[in-house]
């Protein structure tokens, strides 16, 4: 309490540590510093009382060299802190801060760009990737999120997102070929209505990318795969993910979702549309999307292989503390989200299995189309394909082309009705209704019969149609994927 640093425009600096009943002019203690140059910035450390850095700039003087100061005797004597800066036309510094968590880590701001020290300003390195080389003229490093945080003179303000693995770089992390970092707490936000804007607006702000940032390093570019999985605190695995395998500090960002629901392959046309493609691999079923289940509050495990090494790590999910929802109601809420994602794989593997032998039937109608001897052959495949199409048009709306408006000129089948369910399940943090639980077990009612039409079909009359091709010589048809 009572220690004060003053910086002028003039080039002065003193100090007083009575609360400025008395102050000391300690300007003459700077070696080599340049005339009329301006004070730019003092920062007082945080780690030590008698430790402070301050910037000089001297441009207006014509003086364009870089000038960062550090004392650690209340401004007695103090030291130039500029190795690894080049001299330009534009190298004067602006502002010097220290890390709130890491000490000996700075972070500088000069009319260029922004660079970090890991050693108390013995060296610096530019920390650019993507800013404009523009002037940094003040930082900030937002405490609760460790988000570093830069104005520019005139490109706006810029922030780096989660600088907790600048904290963690440490000489023993960098000669490791593979380090794990501890991660910040991810919060579980919830989207809001967003504020009225003329898109694309040039001072338009971006938002970070949702989720937890998983960050770890690689001593050299890895010859393998680099994959992350997070269990959930019963040590179930939700999700993995592939990472980048660039040498150096690296980041895969988790959307907080559990791996999404499985993906139904349409490969046949629409109904009543055959002019659209299909791709070798299928279409996606346009009232079929992929949805995964936003991870609850918790403690995850994160295990990173890299390198022929396991490296595992904890990674804790919190709750919006602005949410009205309680804890224990999203537990349940994502019970039941589980148990429509599992309803909804069943479903679709049902479409999957129905579908393969319909892109047969298909290509069999175009084989025969023009014997005249297969009229018979031909019935039984249209009565077949509408016995398929009756389980599976109970399943997904065969009727979508994925084009114009038919998504709303046909209602929603089985499985765009649970996934109707759980969106309005996940759209809050609280327990579901007696309502939604009716639904659900209904749907899931539902589903038990066409599951039982499906199997009926594909037990019996699939192979009589293959016993019947068999006695025209015509090769069968494949009821399963391999």
């Amino acid at each position: 309490p009572g220690l004060i640093w003053a910086g002028s425009n003039d080039g002065l600096v003193h100090l007083t540590r009575d609360g400025g009943r008395t102050w000391t002019d300690v300007t003459g203690n700077l070696p080599g510093l340049p005339a009329w140059g301006t004070i730019a910035n003092i920062e007082p450390s945080r780690y030590d009382t008698g430790t402070a850095y301050l910037t000089v700039d001297g441009h207006q003087a014509n003086n364009r060299d870089p000038w960062v100061y550090k004392t650690s005797d209340y401004g007695r004597s103090w030291r130039l802190i500029t190795g690894g800066l080049e001299k330009s036309p534009l190298s004067y510094a602006h502002v010097v801060r220290e890390d709130p968590v890491r000490r000996g880590l700075l972070y500088l701001g000069t009319e260029n760009g922004l660079y970090v020290s890991f050693d108390d300003g013995e060296r610096w390195q530019p920390l650019q990737s993507n800013l404009p080389h523009a002037p940094v003229y003040w930082i900030t490093v937002q405490e609760h999120f460790n988000d570093l945080v830069v104005a520019t003179y005139g490109r706006g303000i810029w922030i780096a997102d989660d600088v907790t693995p600048l904290q963690q770089l440490t000489a023993e992390v960098a000669a490791k070929p593979v380090h794990l970092f501890t991660q910040r707490p991810a919060y579980r936000f919830r989207l809001i209505e967003a504020p009225f804007a003329i898109l694309p607006d040039l001072v338009e702000g971006k938002n970070p990318t949702y989720g937890a940032g998983i960050n770890y390093w690689l001593g050299t570019e890895a010859s393998d795969s680099v994959t992350l999985s997070i269990s959930d605190p019963s040590g179930a695995v939700v999700r993995t993910l592939k990472g980048p395998k660039s040498r150096g500090l690296n980041r895969v960002n988790w959307n907080l979702q559990f791996e999404p629901t499985k993906a139904a392959r349409l490969r046949t046309p629409p109904r009543y549309a055959p002019e659209v493609p299909v791709p070798d691999t299928g279409r996606i079923a346009p009232d079929i999307g992929r949805q995964g289940i936003l991870a609850p509050p918790g403690t995850y495990t994160v295990k990173l292989r890299a390198g022929g090494q396991e490296l595992t790590t904890q990674l804790v999910v919190r709750k919006d503390p602005n949410s009205g929802g309680s804890e224990a109601g999203i537990r349940a809420q994502t019970e039941l989200l589980k148990e429509i994602g599992a309803r909804v794989n069943e479903a679709v593997d049902i479409i999957n299995d129905l579908e393969v032998v319909r892109a047969q039937l298909v290509a069999l109608r175009s084989t025969v189309a023009a014997d005249t001897t297969a009229r018979d052959v031909r019935a039984a495949t249209d009565s077949l394909d509408e016995k398929l199409i009756g389980v599976e048009g109970e399943l997904t709306q065969l009727l979508l082309t994925g084009r114009g408006q038919d998504g709303v000129r046909y209602p929603s089948k089985l499985v765009g009705q649970l996934q109707y369910l759980g969106g309005g399940i996940a759209a809050g943090e609280f327990e579901p209704t007696d309502q939604q639980r009716e639904v659900y077990q209904a749907l899931s009612t539902r589903l038990r019969e066409l599951r039982a039409q499906s199997e009926q079909v594909l037990s019996r009359d699939v192979p009589a149609f293959k016993a019947m091709l068999r006695t025209r010589n015509l090769h069968g048809v494949i009821s399963r994927m391999p």
